[in-house]
């Protein structure tokens, strides 16, 4: 008996699925994609249970007649491609035929569909990859796709997917690009038979901005429009001063199809290189057109990435145009060095030149200031008083200030008694800073002092920040969070996906000194914020909260990790260094500094400071 067989093609869609249909949000991608294929211009989307229990996508397409509807339920059944040089000039979404076969494979499947001059439609439903009935149906042009029951039946697949926010939150996210891409389709997103988004016909791309990621942020970004060498290129970019901690809001599509591009990615951060602070990315809604020969969009099974036949070319044009459009909001214009197009495909590979980890190795270490709605104006972000860190605020165990509390700072008799050689206690341990003297500071950034064993060279924002760190976790494992209520609430407005997350997150922000009250759809107000933190900063930060939920890196799942990442922020939030520095100030940070668990790092990783030592000074000048 021969070992090897021929798998049924019920198997082999289930295999495919799982290259094709990793989570309920590909199975959105997928259907939102064939009808707008089908010329749709009104789309709707409803979804149940993070898309576990139900997903339906309804559009006014053009509908298909029984026998296509059939046939688009067999693998590779496709209207887009004959030969594979028509994927030189492929000008739509999907092409493979992969996806309702493989979609039906794994969940019940209900197809309705009627063309418009059809007086009656088909109804075909399929269980598991197992065709259940086939009739007429009475139903609108159009087509309507019903998906119950996902990954019933391969349920090892089904214990991978994550929460239903989660679900859900890559769902809203993927709407939202294809909402983006067209906007003249009109789009509507129900989540649990509640309207998350209604996006109407749109006639120009600020307007399908403002609808889906909020007036606010569409108010702040510019225009560009450009073309040459082959290529166009379209869109909104950020004004300077607008910035965000994750990439999520550079968006960028190639052909109208959303993209994830390295090369795109690395042009933009480039562009803002020296306009925005380290760590920090721009905003962008850009899209690049181009010959469909000149771009591979079938490089990964869901068709998320694209690989540019020069990639040079590709980025040396986009970065060129960006930095024009920058120059002529008056901006500091950057200073790039000509652009080695041959090696810029390598350079998008492996990351762009002048990027550290993804940030602009060459960008301030400025604290980010807030973007305000009137263009090109911006506002400092939190400021903290001359002198060291404070002390944790005095709180009732498990509540919060009603009022503004004042930290406390190191008494400058303190502070002198250290100078002189004797102990300061602080909230860990007490320090020892007998024969310490400081000398001053170098570059703004730095305070030298002599201490008994050489001379200690201390990064005064590393230090910062670990003792902000440290007093904030331990703040937080206490549940000892002062906030102040502020007199006038700020409005806040967010994107669907931003408002969705952050709808799940009002009771953990709220234990962590931040309020924030629903004001109506996507829109909210902040009604308190920590102690520590200034209000001028505080939808910046909420909104830099709200990217690390994103990105997963805030879970209640793991609440030691979730305060941690928050933790980490604030403390960045938290520290902004007065040009001048007292030596009773110095002296202080250094105590407060070393009374740390970990005094050696920023919580970045970051040291915060080095020594040379007698005998290193020596060896260096020959003694």
């Amino acid at each position: 008996m021969s070992n090897i067989r021929i798998l049924s093609d019920r198997v082999a869609n289930q295999i495919a699925a799982g290259e094709v249909i990793e989570r309920p949000a590909a199975v959105v991608k997928e259907l939102v994609e064939n009808a707008l294929d089908a010329g749709a211009t009104r789309i709707e989307v409803e979804f149940r249970h993070g898309g576990r229990s139900l997903i339906r996508i309804t559009d006014n397409g053009g509908g298909m007649s029984k026998d296509d509807a059939l046939l688009a339920l067999e693998r590779h059944a496709t209207s887009k491609i004959v030969e594979t040089v028509d994927l030189d000039r492929l000008g739509t979404f999907g092409f493979r035929g992969e996806a309702l076969p493989s979609i039906a494979s794994i969940a019940r499947f209900e197809l309705q569909t009627r063309r418009a001059a059809d007086p009656a439609g088909t109804e075909v439903v399929v269980n598991g990859g197992k065709l259940v009935h086939v009739h007429e149906c009475g139903v609108a042009a159009g087509t309507r796709i019903t998906v119950s029951h996902l990954f019933h039946a391969v349920p090892a697949r089904r214990k991978f997917l994550k929460s239903d926010a989660t679900e859900s939150a890559h769902i809203i996210q993927s709407v939202r690009l294809y909402a983006l891409a067209c906007p003249r389709t009109a789009f509507t997103l129900s989540e649990d038979d509640r309207v998350l988004f209604r996006s109407p016909v749109c006639t120009t791309l600020t307007e399908r901005v403002g609808e889906i990621m909020g007036r606010q942020l569409a108010a702040d970004l510019l225009p560009v429009e450009a073309a040459g060498e082959g290529l166009r290129l379209s869109g909104l970019i950020g004004r300077p001063g607008v910035h965000r901690a994750a990439r999520h809001e550079m968006i960028t599509f190639v052909n109208h199809r959303p993209v994830d591009s390295r090369t795109l990615n690395y042009a933009l951060i480039e562009s803002y290189a020296t306009l925005l602070p380290k760590g920090r990315y721009p905003v962008a809604v850009l899209f690049l057109e181009l010959d469909p020969a000149a771009v591979d969009v079938n490089v990964h099974p869901a068709k998320r990435e694209v690989r540019f036949r020069s990639e040079g070319q590709v980025r040396g044009f986009v970065i060129r145009q960006v930095l024009q459009r920058l120059r002529e909001t008056g901006a500091a214009a950057p200073v790039v060095e000509a652009i080695d197009l041959e090696r810029g495909a390598g350079n998008a590979a492996r990351g762009a030149p002048g990027t550290e980890g993804g940030a602009p190795a060459t960008a301030s270490a400025a604290e980010p200031g807030r973007a305000a709605a009137s263009p090109g104006r911006t506002q400092a972000g939190p400021v903290v008083a001359a002198g060291p860190p404070p002390s944790a605020p005095k709180v009732r165990p498990g509540g919060s200030a009603s009022r503004p509390v004042a930290p406390d700072s190191p008494p400058a008799a303190s502070a002198a008694r250290e100078h002189a050689g004797s102990r300061i206690e602080t909230s860990a341990r007490p320090v020892s800073l007998a024969g310490w003297r400081f000398l001053g500071t170098a570059h703004a950034d730095y305070a030298l002092f002599e201490s008994p064993a050489g001379v200690v060279v201390l990064d005064r924002r590393a230090a910062h920040e670990r003792v902000w760190f440290e007093r904030l976790q331990a703040q937080f494992a206490r549940r000892e969070v002062a906030s102040q209520r502020l007199l006038f609430a700020l409005p806040v407005e967010l994107d669907a996906i931003s408002s969705a997350l952050l709808l799940d997150k009002l009771a953990f922000l709220a234990a962590h000194g931040l309020e924030v009250g629903e004001f109506g759809r996507n829109f909210f107000r902040l009604e308190a914020v920590p102690a520590w933190l200034e209000p001028e900063a505080a939808e910046l930060f909420l909104r830099d909260v709200l990217a690390l939920v994103r990105e997963g890196r805030i879970d209640e799942r793991d609440p030691r990790l979730a305060e941690e990442e928050l933790a980490r922020l604030a403390a960045l939030k938290a520290v902004r260094l007065p040009a001048t520095l007292a030596e009773t100030e110095a002296l202080a940070l250094v105590a407060q500094l070393f009374a740390c668990q970990q005094p050696h790092t920023s919580p970045a990783g970051r040291p915060t400071h080095f020594e040379l030592g007698r005998g290193e000074l020596a060896r260096r000048f020959q003694r």
